[in-house]
């Protein structure tokens, strides 16, 4: 028991400890918030790029690529994005707040906070798997959430101008050279190699400092219903059916934690850009960016520890 606790501890502690750091930057306002907005920027067009590139180009696949998990990955997020639709729309009747509400129960924080639960727990070497299941995922996420929004504020859904911009993702670039480098065989020089191993290894850290530096609490009294749903559904009910469907057909090990980080991990930060870009409502989604994230190290800690009491991994 003490072992097991030990591992859950480890996978979150970390998180927490960056992110905190981040919240101390703007406490003592070490950067401003111009520049905390070109930092992001710098890692999500250069970071990711170098990690996506990187992971994928040193996997090994005959251990790393399962296509059968690629598609229950992706079936997984279109199941709850389709259930989270029919649900709140049930429940909820102003088509702003629809919208805002859909895409923070299906929409995670993958990339950012989920990589490095996978990381934490079975080391770099296991990094391969994440990485696979981010080229799949994270445009699924994309174009989920620009349909939804749109659809919320009566707009056109344009899928091939989707599809350009999927395709213009630096995550996604990264994950396409990094595979033709590895399917054709082209050697990359260890200097220039090693270099991109040094960024790739900072992507994550910095990443997580940047949110910490990032959070903005606001008032919550007007959604308050509506943000307790979204904050149970993306931390306890999504991860709680979906992991349990991974356990059901056999999932363990990085495969198990890996789908533990699609879908336990809180709202991804550009929900809240997105929603404020497309007529949804902001403060609702900004909320629950910041609310899922702050007792996500909880709740994420509570998944790993069960699992791994479990013998899961």
């Amino acid at each position: 028991m003490a072992s097991n606790f030990i591992v859950a501890v480890s996978a979150v502690i970390p998180l927490f400890v960056l992110m905190l750091i981040g919240v101390m930057v703007k406490r003592y306002r070490l950067m401003t918030p111009e520049e905390l907005n070109h930092m992001n920027r710098m890692v999500f067009r250069i970071f990711f790029f170098c990690m996506m590139f990187y992971s994928i180009y040193t996997m090994d696949v005959e251990t790393s690529f399962n296509p059968g998990f690629m598609i229950f990955g992706a079936a997984g997020v279109l199941a709850v994005c389709a259930v989270a639709a029919a649900l709140v729309c049930a429940f909820e009747k102003e088509n702003r707040r629809r919208g805002a509400m859909i895409q923070a129960i299906y929409r995670s924080n993958f990339v950012i906070m989920g990589i490095p639960i996978v990381g934490n727990i079975f080391g770099d070497a296991a990094m391969a798997v994440p990485a696979m299941m981010i080229a799949v995922i994270v445009p699924i996420y994309n174009i989920l959430a620009v349909f939804v929004l749109e659809t919320f504020r009566g707009g056109r859904f344009d899928f091939l101008g989707i599809l350009r911009g999927v395709l213009k993702n630096p995550m996604i670039v990264g994950a396409i050279l990094g595979a033709v480098f590895l399917v054709l065989g082209i050697p990359v020089p260890e200097p220039v190699l090693k270099p991109i191993r040094q960024v790739a290894a900072a992507t994550t850290p910095v990443a997580l400092i940047i949110l910490g530096a990032s959070f903005k609490g606001g008032s919550f009294h007007a959604h308050l219903g509506q943000l307790a749903a979204c904050v149970a559904a993306r931390l306890l009910l999504v991860p709680a059916v979906a992991v349990g469907a991974g356990i059901y057909l056999g999932y363990r090990g990085v495969e198990l934690v890996t789908l533990l980080a699609i879908f336990a991990t809180p709202c991804a930060v550009a929900s809240f850009a997105m929603a404020q870009q497309m007529g949804s409502d902001a403060d609702l989604a900004g909320n629950c960016v910041v609310y899922t994230s702050a007792l996500s190290c909880f709740t994420i800690f509570g998944w790993v520890f069960a699992l791994k009491t479990m013998g899961m991994f």
